[in-house]
């Protein structure tokens, strides 16, 4: 080949390789501009809603300038149902109220994703429901549960203008119960954080302090009931995802036991994956609201559209009873060691539990580190992260979400190399990157779900030996600072544990962050002295006043028994306040 050809082929090749390289600029560009569209019509869309419903409140004011919305946001969900019942109170004037303060809210906390207009035409068509247990009650909806019409996001791009085809199958139960859906709430993206930002809308901040997250992922729920926007919502937790937002707003949560309501109908970016279970449950200020949500829920109604649910009607009589209970307990499970605050609130909790006459029986989990890098990462993570980056794809990654993703999107082989070069330095950094790595087969799934039906089986008989009803222990807490969420994925451990498990679990918050708890945080080492433990103590730091709560657990299916161990603590937290 002479030196003109050689000179024709080196044109044509850096022809070919700029041309390629501008096809690659031009794709992303592209990309780039339809995921700002999506961006841009999805926050038109929410502050049309927003604008809408405004105007609706200004037309309800003018035509009843004597309401006392103040009053009907005072009361709780049994009082409210109960003056709904018997005609005391309408309501138009219950909804409006909520609406309204909803609205305010929203401006201060930025926890809303839509106002869903179709509730108006609920409202006037209500009366064919009075019989339902919620009749006439404004409900809150996280965003990722299924409204005939309406994205679920999920906080993530890929899921905008995919509206979804019907309700899924807990918005017609409430329907026919009466109440009323009348907004959708933020979350963060993939929902797989407890922080609470996304591309799309935003971050939500928390009621408390405006420089603390709300948790997450039901952080926008969290935030509106905390708040007085909402009375009572409905969230779904796959590692704390109800428990975490409750907790660092200061109300109650329960996290249900898995598939005990349906799930029918709501997305998910982890779906497929079976080591550890997500479930939907309600949030609320009081416990008593979170047992009548429940009791509304598990009617023949959700069992007959969804035969996969048990048929398990809410246990008035084990809710309702006062027997003393057999509790087991532990402060510190070995891996996050509790913060100042939430130490204290748990020893005064157990005080409180043992001089009403219950009995408290030291317990330890098993074998923590081993079932949060083995069964609980390995499991949620199983397929190296792949899924959850591939919902990502199509705009940016959130600020609150960037940490925990950069590990997802390395190789296997990468992963499992960083793991053995950084155990000598951060020996959990190192067990969690291996943890991240997945599984590399499908015998290796098996035996993984196989081990964590062991894990559960270990558990449970550990618990049967010490003879317990429910087991106490601290929630974590206090709220963190901003970004901290993704870069300490292990610290929830106090939470994914039980979604592990399956176990049922709530919280009820008990005290607030004193200045002696302050003090006491600045010694803070942690149960392993390294970096995590560090970032922990910087997360949870300047937190005066901050609510934090305990965690109330029961065995699978024992819901009822889980509500009525919360409703003791809440209880007894009350008459010691006064």
């Amino acid at each position: 080949m002479d030196v003109q050809q050689q000179t024709s082929w080196a044109a044509v090749l850096t022809t070919a390789l700029c041309g390629t390289g501008a096809l690659v600029v031009l794709v992303r560009w592209s990309r780039h501009r339809q995921a700002e569209g999506k961006i841009q019509k999805a926050r038109s869309h929410r502050a049309d809603t927003l604008l809408q419903a405004e105007r609706a409140v200004g037309r309800h004011h003018q035509a009843h300038p004597g309401q006392n919305s103040d009053h009907i946001i005072s009361l709780s969900l049994r009082e409210l149902t109960k003056h709904l019942k018997d005609g005391s109170l309408r309501p138009e004037d219950v909804f409006y109220s909520y609406l309204e303060k909803t609205l305010d809210v929203n401006k201060r906390l930025n926890c809303c994703t839509e106002i869903l207009l179709e509730s108006f035409d609920q409202l006037e068509t209500l009366d064919s429901n009075k019989e339902g247990l919620l009749y006439g009650i404004p409900v809150s909806i996280k965003d990722n549960i299924g409204y005939k019409g309406h994205d679920s996001s999920c906080g993530v791009i890929c899921n905008l203008e995919r509206p979804a085809p019907g309700d899924s199958v807990l918005v017609k139960v409430l329907k026919r119960q009466g109440a009323i859906p009348f907004v959708k709430t933020n979350v963060p993206q993939s929902l797989l954080n407890y922080e609470c930002g996304n591309p799309i809308y935003g971050q939500t901040v928390n009621p408390h302090n405006s420089q603390k997250t709300s948790g997450g992922s039901s952080g926008g729920e969290g935030a509106l009931i905390a708040a007085g926007g909402s009375l009572i919502g409905l969230g779904s937790d796959i590692g704390g995802s109800i428990r975490i937002p409750a907790a660092f707003c200061g109300i109650c949560g329960l996290k249900p036991t898995a598939n005990r309501l349906s799930s029918q109908g709501c997305t998910s970016c982890t779906k497929g994956q079976k080591s550890v279970l997500s479930s939907f449950g309600p949030l609320a200020r009081d416990v008593d609201s979170l047992a009548l949500f429940m009791q509304a829920l598990l009617s023949e109604h959700m069992f007959s559209l969804d035969p996969t649910v048990p048929p398990l009607p809410f246990n008035t009589q084990v809710y309702q009873s006062t027997k003393p209970l057999r509790i087991g307990y532990y402060e510190n499970d070995g891996f996050t060691q509790p913060s100042p605050s939430m130490a204290r609130g748990f020893r005064e909790v157990k005080a409180l539990l043992e001089r009403a006459g219950h009995t408290l029986v030291p317990f330890t989990p098993c074998k923590i580190e081993y079932a949060l890098y083995n069964l609980v990462i390995k499991g949620l993570l199983a397929d190296g992260g792949a899924t959850v980056l591939s919902h990502l794809k199509e705009g940016p990654v959130d600020p609150c979400f960037r940490p925990q993703t950069v590990s997802y999107g390395l190789p296997r082989s990468v992963k499992t190399l960083l793991s053995v070069l950084l155990k000598p330095l951060f020996p959990r950094l190192a067990l969690s990157l291996k943890a991240i790595a997945g599984v590399s087969s499908v015998p290796e799934l098996w035996k993984q779900h196989a081990a964590v039906e062991d894990y559960c089986h270990e558990t449970m008989a550990k618990w049967r030996r010490c003879e317990l009803d429910v087991l106490l222990c601290p929630m974590l807490g206090p709220a963190f600072n901003f970004f901290y969420c993704a870069k300490l994925t292990s610290a929830p451990s106090y939470t994914v544990l039980y979604n592990m498990l399956n176990f049922p679990a709530g919280v009820v918050p008990v005290t607030t962050v004193t200045s002696e708890d302050e003090m006491e945080l600045k010694q803070f080492k942690g149960n392993y002295g390294d970096n995590w433990d560090k970032l922990f103590k910087e997360a949870v730091t300047g937190a005066e006043g901050l609510p934090v709560a305990v965690q109330c657990i029961a065995l699978p299916w024992q819901d009822e028994l889980c509500l009525r161990f919360m409703r003791e603590v809440e209880t007894l937290v009350k008459q010691n306040a006064k």
